[in-house]
């Protein structure tokens, strides 16, 4: 396991901490940039997945890869929404039961591990790669932590229990990290499984968060994310 995979997995669970103490310590902060936020953020792990990671991911694992990146797809659908069907990036304003906010982190738990398995197989590729597959993770951990713990709090939760359901978060995101530097498997067939798993992010967790809303903001903030991407990638030479 490479020292720059264990940082940036540090770093995106700290990230979950962040968003967790946000909404647990009732520190003021606005809706609509967090709304801008998530936009950018889908821009930006949209083009990843689809410019790097899918082409990618045929390079490294061979024919089989757009089977098992549609497959990751598919089951990340199938886990969020069946087992945490009622998570969404936001604050949650309702009252929920305590099986509800459970099932949602337990829904999560796969994806944030896959996470983990992104950046150490992006990193397996190019240096460049794996940072910008950082970025794509580190801007949807903030409000991934600020979500679950207001999912938690709204469930009758303390403000510590909240706090450790983004902590869990965070610790499966290294232990991607971790296990993907031990385990064959994740190491051939990483790519393509982060890839289906980015591109569901993007696409069916993000992009509804703000898709009905008016004006021109959330579709700018959306263009901003797909442009600094490219402008990222040109930096990082691939």
């Amino acid at each position: 396991m490479s020292r720059a995979a264990l940082l940036y997995a540090l770093a995106a669970a700290g990230a979950n901490i962040l968003g967790a103490i946000a909404i647990t310590s009732r520190a003021s902060w606005s809706v609509k940039a967090l709304d801008a936020t998530l936009s950018f953020a889908a821009g930006f792990l949209i083009s990843v997945s689809i410019v790097d990671l899918v082409p990618e991911s045929i390079r490294f694992a061979g024919p089989s890869a757009p089977a098992i990146i549609l497959a990751a797809y598919v089951l990340v659908h199938i886990t969020q929404h069946t087992i945490g069907r009622h998570f969404h990036f936001g604050e949650e304003t309702h009252s929920v039961t305590e099986l509800v906010s459970v099932s949602a982190l337990i829904g999560l738990l796969m994806h944030t591990f896959v996470d983990g398995v992104a950046v150490a197989s992006g990193l397996q590729v190019s240096s460049g790669l794996g940072a910008l597959v950082f970025v794509a993770v580190l801007l949807h951990k903030f409000p991934e932590g600020l979500a679950i713990s207001s999912l938690f709090l709204a469930a009758g939760a303390g403000r510590r229990k909240a706090i450790y359901a983004a902590g869990a978060l965070g610790l499966t995101t290294i232990a991607g990290v971790v296990l993907t530097a031990e385990i064959e498997a994740l190491q051939r067939y990483g790519l393509p499984i982060s890839a289906g798993v980015t591109l569901y992010v993007g696409a069916s967790n993000l992009v509804p968060e703000f898709q009905d809303q008016p004006g021109w903001r959330m579709p700018l903030s959306f263009i901003a994310g797909c442009i600094v991407y490219f402008a990222a990638r040109s930096l990082a030479a691939l």
